[in-house]
Formats: structure tokens, sequence, C-alpha cells
């Protein structure tokens, strides 16, 4: 008998029992590290409060968000689901959830599944918008986020990526080898560097060398190097370059994926975009993004 999950969902890329909980758990301390004033004055009654979205975007952070309440001994009934996108209802707003609890334990909980949903859904929503315009402009290939997150928040972002429709790119350092200009001048050459990592990197790990002119390039292909990343090359220069390499190893037994890093915007995708390039890597949709705005309301 075979088997397909008919519905998958984000929440399960994210371990049953792994860190990010004891991230939540952290964050709480933060938020309240001695003594809860607020939830002197309100007391323990049950109450509800709402949980509404207040601008237009993706929503994303939903299993964090939900973490953050179970920590909290609440309960959440959820009517819209991760990954969807948002558009202002006829007050301005929309429900997302119906939180249960007793009141200070949801005044506990407020600020910080706020803060996790507005971050999480800013970033989906720049990937949701970015990758959209791409399709847009004709592009097929990968937009992809960077190694560039919030310290403390990388696996929120990332995953925000993924939320949004982008490519979240290499996870760490761990995940795949990318070697840059320092590696190649602290090695002596873009040969030495790929060989070097080839002796530790087992079957399983890409990698991927930033070059500077197609001369390097080639260097990097032969050597073995499986994605190539096309540094300080713009406009026309990019889709020369990139319609050079591709014609020119063809015929052989060599493997690879082309990049371009940075640049990229809202503003100029139409121009800057050529399906030459496998994958546009870029910041702009996780770093420096605006928020989603949400708000948690007790019902009177």
């Amino acid at each position: 008998m075979s088997f397909s999950n008919p519905n998958p969902e984000f929440a399960h890329l994210l371990p049953v029992d792994g860190k990010w909980k004891k991230d939540i758990t952290s964050w709480l301390d933060e938020d309240t590290p001695s003594f809860d004033y607020g939830g002197y004055v309100v007391g323990e009654n049950l109450q509800s409060a709402t949980l509404w979205i207040k601008s237009n975007g993706v929503i994303s952070g939903v299993p964090f968000a939900q973490e953050v309440y179970k920590q909290c001994g609440l309960e959440v009934e959820w009517f819209l689901k991760e990954g969807d996108y948002i558009c202002g209802g006829n007050e301005g707003k929309v429900k997302v959830a119906l939180v249960k609890g007793p009141v200070r334990n949801i005044l506990l909980a407020e600020r910080l599944s706020l803060n996790i949903l507005a971050r999480c859904s800013g970033v989906a929503t720049q990937s949701y918008i970015t990758i959209k315009r791409a399709r847009e402009a004709g592009y097929k290939g990968i937009i992809a986020g960077t190694r560039k997150t919030t310290p403390g928040l990388r696996l929120l972002e990332k995953y925000s990526m993924l939320v949004g429709g982008c490519d979240s790119h290499r996870y760490d350092l761990s995940s795949m080898i990318m070697l840059k200009d320092n590696h190649i001048w602290s090695t002596g050459s873009i040969t030495k560097a790929i060989e070097s990592a080839q002796k530790v990197i087992g079957f399983s790990t890409k990698i991927e060398v930033e070059v500077q002119d197609e001369a390097e390039a080639n260097e990097a292909i032969a050597a073995g190097a499986d994605i190539i990343m096309l540094d300080n090359f713009t406009g026309e220069g990019l889709k020369v370059a990139a319609i050079n390499l591709k014609n020119k190893w063809a015929n052989t037994n060599k493997k690879f994926y082309l990049e371009c890093s940075g640049g990229l915007t809202l503003d100029n995708i139409k121009d800057y975009l050529c399906n030459e390039i496998d994958i546009y890597s870029t910041s702009s949709i996780h770093q420096g993004v605006g928020i989603v705005d949400f708000s948690l309301k007790i019902n009177k």
C-alpha cells in the first residue's frame, strides 16, 4: 500500500522536542525575570482573547506562537493557517485565533507571541512578494535567502522564507561548504581550496565557490565545484558569462549550478533576473524587512 501525505504542514519541519522549544522558554524568562506585577493586578480568572492580524501579509510563526501559549497553559483555536495570505477585512483586521485561559497567563504570552508572529510574517511576506514578482517577470529558477540572519532567530527566519515560497539556502557553516574570497586567498588558489574541502566533506555535502570572473569560474568547475557564485557580475555581463559557462561545459560530465548573490530588490527585479542563472540569493527577503501587525485583545 502506498502512502502520501495529503496535507503537509510547515510545522512538521520542526523537531518534535527541538531546541526551538527551549528558546521559547528562554524568551519567556527574559520577559519576566522576576515578579509579574501585571499578573498580580489581573489575577487568574478565566478569560478569552482574540488574536487579530491588522495588516496585509503571509501568516508565519504559528508553531512558535502555539508553543508560547502552550508553555503558558493556554488553549488556542486557530482560524487561519500557516502560509495564508491575508488582506485586511471590512474593519481592517482579520481574526486569526482565539486564546483561552487564566488572564494573567494570556498577558504573559501576549507580547512574545505577537513579536514572533510579526517578525516571522514579515519575512514570509517579503519572500512571497519577491518570488511572486520573479515569476511574473518570467524567471523560472530559485530565489533564496542568505546566512545574514538575526543572531538567535535563524530558525524562525529560515523557516519563514520557506513559508513565503523562497529557498532558505544553507542553514549554517556545516550545511554546505562555501569558499569565498578569504578562503581562496588564505589557501592560495581555487583548486587548492576545493581539493582541501573534498578531503573531508564526503559525498553528501556540496561545494560552492565565489568567483570574480569567467576564468575563476572555469577553474572552479574543472576542480569539481557544485555551485558557482558569480560575484561582481552585473547586467548583460552576467548573462553573457552564464551563457559562456554553460556552453563550454555542456557536453562534459561537469554538472553545476550558477548563482548570483546580492543586488536584487523589488524595484529592479524585472530587469535584474535572467534564466541563465539558476539561483539568485538575496538578504532582501529577510534582513531589514518590515513586520506584519498583530494584536491580542481580551474579549469584554
